[in-house]
C-alpha cells in the first residue's frame, strides 16, 4: 500500500488547479509556472486513486470468486485531456470528479450484471454515493451500462486513502463491444464519436445496433429508435454508405507492437498504453511498481498539457493478465470484432445472439507468478 502514491494537496488547492487546467491553455492568463504546478497538484490527486482502484477492483474478483460469477475486471486513471475535457464541459470542481479511477467488470449476460450489482449494493464496505442504470434507462446515443460511484472505505493504513470517488462499470460483453467499438471508431477516424461528435451517420448507425444489442438481452431499447424491422432496413442503408462491416474489418488489422520482456519473476500489473493519433500505432510499457507507473503516466502526458493539444492517447491500465489487457480495452488496438459479428449477422437477416462465454479470469487469493504468452502482442501491422 505504502508504494502507491497519496494526495498531497488540499481540496482548496486541488480545486484551484482544476480551474486553471479546465480553460483553453493557448489563451491562458496564467503564466507559466502556474499552469505547470497546477498540472502537478492535479497529476498527484489523480495518481492518489490508484491504490483505491485497485481496491474496487480485488473486491470485485473477490464477489465474483465467491459466487461463481466468471468474467474479466480491469480498472484505468482518466486520461488528463479526458479530465480537462470533462471539467470545461460540466459544472463540476476536479475534487468533485467520480471517474478519476476507474474499474470495468465485464460479464457474460444481464443476469450476471444484476447478481453482481446486488452483491456490490448488500455487502461491499464502500459507500455508494450515486447509480446510474443505463441498461434499464439507456442513454440517448445507446450506451448502456451499470454504474456505481463509489466512495472508498480502507482499512488500517489504507484509510488514508478514505473518500477517493471510484466509478465501477458493469456490462455484458454485449454491452462493452458496442462501447468500445464506438471508441474504436472514433481513435480510427479522429473524431470524439464517444462524446457524441463526428460524422452523424456513424453515430446513427451505433444507436440502432445498441437498440438490437438491448432487444436481444431483453432490455430496453434506447429513446427515438424506430421499430424493429424499420432500424434493420437503416441499419443495412448506413452500412453500405459507410461501407462499415469493411471499415471494421480493416480496424482489425491496426499497429500492435511492443518490445516488452517480462521476467517470470515480475508479474505485472500496469500497462501504459500509447496510441499515436497521426501514424495509428499503439505501444505498450509493463510496469511493475505503482509509483513508477504513474510517474510514466505523468510524463507522458506533459507535452499535451503544457500546448494544451492533444497529439497522443495515452492511458494507464490495470490488469492481472496482458491477455485480459486487449479484452478490456479491445479499442486501443482496433479490435472491433465481437461487434463486427453482430453487424454481419444482422446484414444476413438473423438476429443478434446474446454472449455466452466470457472471458476467463482467474481470480486466486494469492495470485502465482507468471510468464505470460505474448505472441498476439509482437506483431507490427499498419493500419489500411
Amino acid at each position: 500500500m505504502t508504494d502507491y502514491p497519496r494526495a498531497g494537496y488540499s481540496i482548496n488547492e486541488v480545486r484551484l488547479a482544476g480551474e486553471v487546467i479546465a480553460g483553453d491553455l493557448r489563451w491562458s492568463s496564467a503564466t507559466a509556472e502556474t499552469i505547470r504546478e497546477a498540472f502537478h497538484v492535479a497529476n498527484n490527486w489523480r495518481d492518489a486513486h490508484a491504490y483505491p482502484m485497485r481496491s474496487v477492483r480485488y473486491s470485485m474478483m473477490w464477489f465474483m470468486r465467491h459466487h461463481n460469477i466468471e468474467g474479466l475486471t480491469a480498472a484505468r486513471l482518466k486520461r488528463m485531456q479526458a479530465i480537462r475535457r470533462k471539467l470545461g464541459r460540466l459544472p463540476y470542481a476536479l475534487c468533485e470528479l467520480q471517474d478519476l479511477g476507474g474499474c470495468r467488470v465485464i460479464l457474460p449476460s444481464i443476469t450476471d450484471v444484476r447478481s453482481l450489482v446486488g452483491l456490490v449494493r448488500d455487502r461491499s464496505r464502500h459507500a455508494i454515493r450515486d447509480e446510474s442504470d443505463y441498461i434499464k434507462r439507456p442513454k440517448k446515443d445507446g450506451y448502456r451500462s451499470h454504474h456505481l460511484m463509489l466512495n472508498f472505505r480502507g482499512r488500517g493504513l489504507s484509510a488514508v486513502h478514505d473518500n477517493r470517488r471510484i466509478e465501477l462499470q458493469v456490462r455484458t460483453r454485449l454491452q462493452h463491444s458496442w462501447a468500445t467499438a464506438v471508441e474504436a471508431v472514433g481513435l480510427f477516424r479522429g473524431e470524439d464519436l464517444k462524446g457524441n461528435k463526428g460524422s452523424e451517420q456513424w453515430l446513427r448507425l451505433f444507436k440502432l445496433m445498441s437498440a438490437e444489442f438491448a432487444v436481444a438481452e431483453g432490455c430496453k431499447e434506447p429513446p427515438g429508435v424506430p421499430d424493429h424491422s424499420t432500424r434493420i432496413t437503416e441499419i443495412r442503408e448506413l452500412d453500405s454508405i459507410l461501407s462499415a462491416s469493411a471499415t471494421l474489418q480493416n480496424m482489425s488489422h491496426a499497429v500492435r507492437w511492443t518490445d516488452i520482456a517480462i521476467p517470470p519473476s515480475s508479474p505485472v500489473r500496469y500497462y501504459l498504453i500509447r496510441f499515436d493519433n497521426a501514424n495509428k500505432r499503439v505501444q505498450v510499457e509493463p510496469y511493475f511498481a505503482p509509483r513508477r507507473a504513474v510517474l510514466s503516466y505523468d510524463n507522458a502526458e506533459a507535452m499535451d498539457n503544457q500546448s494544451g493539444q492533444e497529439t497522443s492517447n495515452v492511458v494507464l491500465v490495470e490488469a492481472d493478465k496482458i491477455e485480459n489487457l486487449k479484452d478490456a480495452y479491445p479499442n486501443y488496438f482496433g479490435d472491433v470484432q465481437l461487434f463486427k459479428t453482430q453487424l454481419n449477422r444482422i446484414l444476413k437477416g438473423r438476429d443478434v445472439e446474446e454472449y455466452t462465454v466470457a472471458p476467463q479470469e482467474t481470480v486466486a487469493t494469492h495470485r502465482p507468478r507468471e510468464n505470460p504468452d505474448l505472441s498476439w502482442f509482437r506483431r507490427r501491422i499498419r493500419w489500411s
